[in-house]
């Protein structure tokens, strides 16, 4: 059997009965971060751009929301829309392997095709928790990134399949639908090296556009190319280099949703656990009497994926955009030796320019750790040795920052980073609606003006 094969069969056979009750749970813990992240990005200029692009399109009876609007466009469109606003500030939620990925990217697309198809919540809930389970079960099996691609390419298929269960295609459909996502969304790395460029908050947005174009054309009787993965032009001789097959979750092994982690920073998720162990020992060295001013030196250890993505390229030591800043893990952590703490204003012009954190940035050091190597990626340790001008030394390592499956956040903690993000943009009373549909999503019959709401006024951007 082809690998789409297997993907579409195990697409098109789940039910909604065969999930856990763990998985559907935090697909509205996912629903409600994602919208969060959307919301905390509504003012910035890519998603500013990505709505003026959707609302020039003409309604269409078969519509979408566009978050943050009462307009609707064409699926497509809202997928990458509503995908630019929740992927832009790098807030979103991740999951880290042999390719790394943010799966709530493919709540765009699914959400999307569940309002044109007119579907009730729990086919959504299904939907998404067959797009996370396939990104994460791809992102096991191969190394995208290792060949110069970017992980966004697997991103087509995941979402695909989700749009393609939303419209009810059969497995025949299923497998033209991968490859008809999967020939022409081959994307590069060079999204996410050197200096980064806005392009970044959208290119999974794009995936999910064209997975959504391409189920769709699917639904409708178009086939796609042959052999996809194992092809002699396909996935696995043109970009990962192998062969592979994936294991599927089950309600007995539970699924991959339960295994990906919600970023309680809005910084590369890489980076979680360095800006974890920087703010415990600032309250050390703060504790001590010691200030930021007093640091000499910053050491710090971690493992290959790290080193190699946020911090081994001179832009990174040098960041010039927002996009470059959330991707250097020596400048957050000094950002939270200093400010302590790491948010949007972070990411500021004027914060990442600034001498006060260019001097100690350029008195920090990165280095590869064989034991730090061997603890990822079950977590993503990072030890950092903070030395004093007296010669006091701080060190801590964290493997399971706040936020990872191994040290998950509350409900509580959800729904404050969504508050948090939504101030300034919509009104309480309007925040607690939300959160109400969004936990009863399952009992939703009718998911189409989920996220369609107006923002009133205008939206100054927050970085």
């Amino acid at each position: 059997m082809l690998l789409a094969e297997k993907l579409a069969n195990w697409t098109h056979k789940l039910k909604y009965s065969d999930l856990t009750r763990e998985a559907v749970h935090e697909s509205k813990r996912r629903f409600i971060d994602s919208l969060g992240t959307a919301l905390g990005a509504y003012g910035s200029k890519p998603a500013t751009i990505a709505r003026a692009t959707a609302l020039a399109l003409p309604f269409s009876k078969n519509s979408a929301a566009i978050a943050g609007t009462e307009a609707r466009t064409t699926p497509d469109m809202a997928a990458f829309c509503n995908g630019a606003h929740i992927r832009y500030l790098d807030y979103n939620d991740t999951y880290l392997s042999k390719e790394p990925a943010h799966p709530s990217d493919n709540i765009a697309a699914t959400l999307a095709v569940a309002q044109a198809a007119n579907r009730p919540g729990r086919d959504l809930i299904l939907a998404t928790v067959i797009a996370y389970e396939i990104q994460c079960r791809l992102c096991d099996a191969a190394s995208l990134r290792a060949h110069g691609f970017d992980h966004v390419t697997y991103g087509a298929f995941s979402a695909t399949l989700g749009a393609g269960k939303l419209w009810g295609l059969k497995p025949e459909q299923l497998v033209h639908a991968q490859g008809l996502a999967g020939v022409c969304n081959i994307a590069t790395r060079q999204t996410r090296t050197g200096q980064i460029s806005m392009w970044k908050a959208c290119a999974f947005s794009n995936a999910a556009r064209n997975a959504v174009f391409a189920a769709n054309l699917a639904r409708q009787g178009f086939t796609g190319p042959h052999e996809i993965f194992e092809g002699p032009r396909g996935v696995f001789k043109m970009l990962t280099k192998c062969g592979f097959d994936v294991a599927l979750g089950n309600k007995r092994d539970g699924y991959m949703i339960n295994k990906t982690y919600i970023k309680f920073w809005p910084a590369e998720y890489h980076a979680q656990s360095s800006i974890d162990a920087a703010l415990q020992i600032r309250r050390e060295f703060m504790k001590d009497r010691y200030t930021w001013k007093d640091i000499r030196k910053l050491e710090m250890e971690s493992f290959e994926a790290a080193v190699s993505i946020i911090g081994s390229e001179p832009e990174k030591w040098r960041p010039t955009s927002r996009e470059t800043a959330d991707h250097s893990m020596g400048y957050m952590t000094v950002a939270a030796l200093i400010d302590g703490d790491v948010t949007r204003e972070t990411f500021s012009p004027a914060k990442f320019t600034s001498r006060k954190y260019l001097d100690l940035l350029d008195n920090t050091t990165i280095v590869e750790a064989d034991d730090l190597n061997a603890g990822y990626p079950d977590g993503i340790p990072n030890r950092l040795k903070v030395r004093m001008a007296d010669g006091k030394v701080y060190e801590k390592t964290v493997k399971y920052p706040r936020g990872h499956a191994g040290n998950p956040m509350s409900d509580d903690e959800v729904e404050h980073k969504f508050r948090t993000l939504a101030e300034g943009v919509i009104p309480t009373k309007l925040q607690n609606k939300l959160l109400d549909q969004m936990w009863s999503l399952d009992k939703m019959k009718d998911v189409r003006k989920l996220w369609s709401f107006k923002v009133a006024g205008k939206v100054k951007a927050k970085h």
